[in-house]
């Protein structure tokens, strides 16, 4: 079976996350997006796993997947995927006297490097890769110029690419040539604009969470569907405070400092990922189909301020009421169909899957944008 899955989001003990991200409104969110597999997210938080364990069997038949993120000493971040939340009790016991937040901070900060997290996450049986690989903060290519740098002798599962980066920014890196690539949410809310903005296709055999793991072991990602890159905030090397974008070469004449205002120049994630390739060859990757979320799209169709406004909601629910969820409308239902509910949300879906949107790229902090034509 393929199914939908979004492995990464947080819980209200991680910083600005919404209130109202708790196991009941996001399994009420997978079904309105069309996402199958879910997260916990901050598996590691005491209460918080507590909190999932009524809900691991639900009437919705989401299969949800034991997950957490944890910071390590050099504030390179990690995702880790487990069969049972047994097994983060587990790795919170062997972590004992390296971290003073696992109660109080839903992504912990550990006093381990990459390679002691990844040895006791191995160790336990579940499975470890690097958080947004690709964004220039608390990321793995931050601060490291290889995976062996990071994670020493110990093999990364995955890698999640980020809301900067589609597959092509990781094909030609050497180091992740047989690295499985994940696309996530990494939702800070329960909300159609959050969840569920970048999935994963997986072939299961079964809907358990065992399975989910080995569906990602043996590369059975069948697609990626994220963001384009350029729509991420730290896309092009930019300004951190006006966010004027510059050249790779303009970056290091004005030694990382802007002449306009005198702000942090941050490298983009595109210039980092042609540093990192070194020349190398691209590998062919399973499919990566570039969406937006719903909500955005109606939102900028609409002109409006939010995708919370009350017009932009009723549009939303009357795709929802009429297709099922928000996925098939972004990737299966017909235009003609979708264009008898919206000519303009049809036209740009036409755009998107056609690949013909206008980009606006972001850096520096700010994410990017797009228009038609």
């Amino acid at each position: 079976m393929l199914v939908n899955a979004d492995l990464h989001i947080h819980s209200p003990y991680s910083i600005a996350v919404s209130r109202f991200m708790q196991p009941e409104q996001l399994l009420a969110g997978c079904v309105t997006k069309g996402i199958r597999v879910l997260g916990t997210g901050d598996a590691l938080q005491p209460e918080w796993q507590k909190g999932w364990e009524p809900f691991l069997e639900n009437e919705a038949g989401i299969v949800i997947v034991p997950q957490g993120e944890i910071e390590d000493i050099k504030r390179v971040h990690h995702v880790i995927l487990a069969e049972d939340l047994a097994q983060f009790s587990q790795l919170r016991d062997l972590m004992d006297g390296k971290c003073k937040s696992f109660t109080t901070s839903g992504r912990p900060h550990v006093y381990l490097s990459g390679e002691e997290i990844a040895a006791l996450a191995h160790e336990v049986g579940a499975m470890i890769g690097p958080a947004h690989a690709f964004t220039p903060w608390t990321a793995l290519f931050a601060y490291f110029d290889s995976v062996p740098a990071c994670y020493g002798n110990e093999k990364i599962d995955f890698l999640e690419l980020g809301l900067s980066a589609d597959s092509s920014y990781g094909a030609a890196i050497p180091d992740l040539y047989d690295v499985p690539f994940l696309t996530n949410s990494d939702a800070h809310s329960p909300y159609p604009d959050k969840l569920g903005r970048e999935f994963n296709r997986l072939r299961l055999d079964h809907p358990t969470a065992k399975d989910v793991l080995e569906s990602i072991k043996k590369g059975a990602v069948e697609m990626n569907a994220g963001f384009f890159p350029e729509e991420g905030k730290y896309n092009r090397t930019a300004c951190t405070r006006c966010f004027t974008q510059y050249s790779l070469e303009q970056a290091i004449g004005h030694a990382w400092r802007c002449p306009a205002d005198g702000g942090i120049i941050k490298k983009g994630v595109s210039d980092r990922a042609k540093e990192l390739a070194h020349g190398g060859d691209a590998r062919s990757r399973p499919p990566y189909i570039h969406v937006l979320p719903l909500a955005q799209i109606i939102q900028t169709m609409e002109n409006a301020s939010s995708p919370n406004t009350k017009k932009c909601k009723a549009i939303y629910a009357s795709f929802i009421t009429t297709f099922g969820n928000e996925i098939a409308v972004l990737l299966d239902v017909p235009v003609a169909e979708i264009r008898a509910i919206h000519p303009k949300v049809a036209d740009a879906i036409s755009a998107l899957r056609s690949g013909t949107v206008t980009l606006h790229p972001g850096g520096g902090g700010k994410y990017g944008t797009f228009s038609l034509g």
